[in-house]
C-alpha cells in the first residue's frame, strides 16, 4: 500500500511541484495552503505522513505540528518540517518541537521521506 502523504506549505507554487514529485516516486499526495486546512483535509484523507512548512505565512509550522500532535490519535501521522531554512536555524526547536524530524525543501523526495519514518520505528 502506497504511502499517504499530506504536505502543508503556503506556496501554491511549491505544493505543485512537491506533490508532482512525490506522486511520481509512489506516494498518494493530498495538499492544503493553511493549518485549519491541513487538520480539516487530514480528517477525511487520513494521511500516514504529514508533512509541514516551517514557514505557514502568518502560522507556525511548530504550532501545527503541536496541533496534531494534541489530537492524540492512535495511529495518527507522524509530522515532518520542511524548510527553506538550514535545519541548525531551527534545530533546538526542532528538537522541542513533537515532530519525527526535518527535510530541506531541497531534498524532499519519497526516499528521505521513508528513510524518516523507518528510522523512527527503528527507534521505537
Amino acid at each position: 500500500m502506497a504511502l499517504r502523504c499530506l504536505l502543508v506549505d503556503d506556496s501554491a507554487r511549491f505544493l505543485q511541484a512537491a506533490r508532482a514529485l512525490l506522486e511520481r516516486e509512489g506516494l498518494v499526495v493530498d495538499t492544503a495552503l493553511t493549518g485549519t486546512e491541513a487538520l480539516r483535509r487530514a480528517g477525511v484523507f487520513r494521511p500516514d505522513v504529514v508533512l509541514v512548512d516551517i514557514d505557514l505565512g502568518d502560522e507556525s509550522g511548530f504550532e501545527l505540528a503541536r496541533r496534531f500532535d494534541d489530537q492524540d490519535e492512535p495511529g495518527g501521522p507522524s509530522v515532518i518540517l520542511v524548510s527553506t531554512h538550514q535545519r541548525e536555524d531551527f534545530e533546538e526547536l526542532i528538537a522541542a518541537s513533537p515532530v519525527l524530524g526535518f527535510l530541506a525543501k531541497s531534498a524532499l523526495c519519497a526516499d528521505a521521506v521513508h528513510e524518516l519514518l523507518l528510522g523512527a520505528r527503528g527507534q521505537a
